[in-house]
């Protein structure tokens, strides 16, 4: 019963909304038991249910904000980054890969005219803090089809320990990307800044830097 309801949670995350007979199918379920199952989480605020047609609901977002993929990131990160926005003018993003694809855990939009991707999960080498993130993911992570001077660029950002975003998601907007060192010296996330082409975003970097060593560091404080 559990792996059932949490295959129609796994098959509603990729869809917009979707009917009863539509997750069934795609879950390998009767339909009868993705009713009930669906009815089940509709009662726990899991799932909504609209017109017979079904989506995530507040209490999958509720949990969702639990997770974090370092003890106390969350915490750490939340002061540093609002001062990063606050400081710079940007929007500030912290971001960790999940399953190949950058997961944006947190950020603080400063000027609200700014477009960011509305999917919060994206290929991580089209953003800089997906860039970040990649370079230092391990030999066994799968990334997908990365583009074929990706082993040049991830060593020059190892090396330089920023990566950039020139318009190449959204354009007119830019950013800049450092990684987050935890215990150990291992970068988990990646903390950016987005803003417009008008920025040096050099300048940012060095912002940024800041930033996420007062990550590192109140993450230290916390052990």
């Amino acid at each position: 019963m559990l792996e059932g309801a949490f295959a129609l949670l796994d098959a509603l995350r990729h869809r917009e909304d979707a009917g009863v007979t539509m997750l069934a199918a795609a879950c390998g379920l009767p339909k009868t038991t993705a009713y009930r199952l669906l009815d089940q989480l509709v009662e726990l605020g899991a799932v909504e249910r609209s017109a017979g047609r079904y989506r995530i609901g507040p209490g999958m977002f509720r949990l969702g904000q639990g997770w974090q993929p370092h003890p106390g990131l969350r915490a750490a990160a939340q002061r540093p980054l609002r001062r990063l926005a606050a400081a710079t003018g940007t929007t500030a993003t912290l971001a960790v890969l999940y399953e190949g694809q950058t997961l944006i855990l947190d950020r603080t939009a400063t000027d609200l005219s700014r477009p960011v991707p509305d999917d919060r999960r994206i290929w991580p080498w089209y953003t800089a803090t997906g860039k970040i993130l990649a370079a230092w993911a391990g030999p066994d992570l799968a990334l997908g089809p990365l583009p074929r001077s990706w082993p040049d660029e991830a060593a020059l950002i190892r090396e330089s320990g920023v990566a950039y975003d020139r318009e190449e998601v959204l354009e007119g907007v830019c950013c800049a990307a450092v990684p987050v060192f935890v215990a150990g010296g291992v970068p988990v996330p990646a903390l950016g800044v987005l803003t417009g082409p008008d920025h040096r975003l050099q300048r940012l970097a060095g912002t940024a830097r800041r930033a996420a060593s007062a990550i590192t560091a109140a993450l230290g404080r916390q052990r």
